[in-house]
C-alpha cells in the first residue's frame, strides 16, 4: 500500500515528466490509490527525492506496466535497475502476460522498449468529448449493477474485448470496490444487453468497459446509451473522456459520431520476462 507521501511524490514526478516531454502518462490512479500489496509499485530515491517509478497493474493473469524517470536523471541506469526489480515481482506473482505501456509520442520510451525486445501490440487512444447538443433518447434502461450481474459482465468482457474468463472475473470483481465509480447495466427488450462504467475524478468523468453483446449490436443501442451517458455527465458539470483501442475501428467511429476527439495515445507492447 502506498503512503500519502509516496502518492504525492509520484504525482509530482508525473507532472514534471509530462511537462518536460509534452505527453500524458497513464498511471491508473484509481488503482494506485487502492493498493493492497507492496509488490506492485517500485520507487527509486536519491537524497530523499523520487527519481523513478514503475507501477504494475494486474488484471487476472495479465499485468500492465507503466513507468517514468526524472528528466535530468535519465541515461544513468536508474530505470533499467528498477525495471529489473519490477520484472522480478512479475515472476514472483506468476503473471502470464506482460503489457508494457508508454505514450505513443515518447521517443525515449520507444528506444527503451526496442532495446529490451518488446513487441508492439496495439495503441489505445484517449478521447475527449467536445460539448454539443445531444437529444434525449429512449428504448433502453440504465440501472446500477448488482451481484447477480457479475456473470453477464464477465461474458461481455470475454465476447466484446477478448479477455480470458479468468482475467475478466478478476477485473470485474476488483472494480466493485472502486470509489466514485458507477457500474451500470444496459437493459433492452426485457433482457440485459450490455454495460458501461463511469469513473469520476476531479472534474472529469471517464467511460470504461462500454460493451454490447454481439447479438444486440447493430440496433443503435450503443449510440443511444453513449449519448445519454455523455449528456448526463456533462449536465453534472464533468468533462467526459474515454479510452479506445485503434484496432476497434467500429468503436472509434461510434465515439467520433457522438462528438469525441482523440487527444492522446498510449502504445502497448508485449514483453517476454524470461
Amino acid at each position: 500500500m502506498l503512503t500519502t507521501q509516496q502518492l504525492h511524490e509520484i504525482e509530482q514526478l508525473q507532472k514534471e515528466v509530462e511537462l518536460y516531454d509534452d505527453l500524458e502518462l497513464k498511471l491508473n490512479w484509481e488503482m494506485l490509490r487502492n493498493r493492497d500489496s507492496t509488490q506492485l509499485d517500485h520507487l527509486y530515491y536519491e537524497n530523499d527525492k523520487l527519481i523513478a517509478f514503475i507501477g504494475l497493474y494486474s488484471f487476472g493473469s495479465t499485468v500492465e506496466v507503466t513507468g517514468m524517470v526524472k528528466p535530468d536523471e535519465r541515461r544513468k541506469g536508474h530505470f533499467s535497475k528498477l525495471f529489473d526489480q519490477a520484472m522480478a515481482a512479475v515472476r514472483q506473482n506468476g503473471f502470464n502476460k506482460i503489457l508494457l505501456n508508454a505514450p505513443a509520442s515518447s521517443a525515449a520510451a520507444k528506444e527503451f522498449l526496442r532495446n529490451i525486445g518488446a513487441v508492439y501490440s496495439f495503441t489505445e487512444h484517449q478521447m475527449e468529448w467536445k460539448p454539443q447538443p445531444l437529444e434525449d433518447v429512449s428504448g433502453f434502461q440504465l440501472r446500477t449493477a448488482t451481484n447477480e450481474d457479475l456473470e453477464v459482465r464477465i461474458r461481455l468482457d470475454v465476447e466484446a474485448f477478448g479477455y480470458s474468463k479468468e482475467d475478466a472475473r478478476a477485473m470485474e470483481t476488483r472494480l466493485d470496490g472502486d470509489e466514485d465509480t458507477e457500474m451500470l447495466m444496459i437493459d433492452a427488450d426485457g433482457e440485459t444487453v450490455g454495460k458501461i462504467r463511469v469513473a469520476r475524478k476531479s472534474n472529469e468523468a471517464w467511460i470504461y468497459g462500454f460493451s454490447i453483446l454481439p447479438e444486440h449490436q447493430g440496433k443503435g443501442i450503443g449510440r443511444k446509451v453513449l449519448r445519454r451517458t455523455v449528456k448526463h455527465q456533462h449536465d453534472l458539470g464533468y468533462s467526459v473522456h474515454l479510452d479506445v483501442e485503434t484496432k476497434n475501428a467500429q468503436a472509434l467511429g461510434l465515439y467520433e459520431s457522438v462528438g469525441f476527439e482523440v487527444m492522446h495515445a498510449q502504445d502497448y507492447y508485449l514483453y517476454s520476462n524470461k
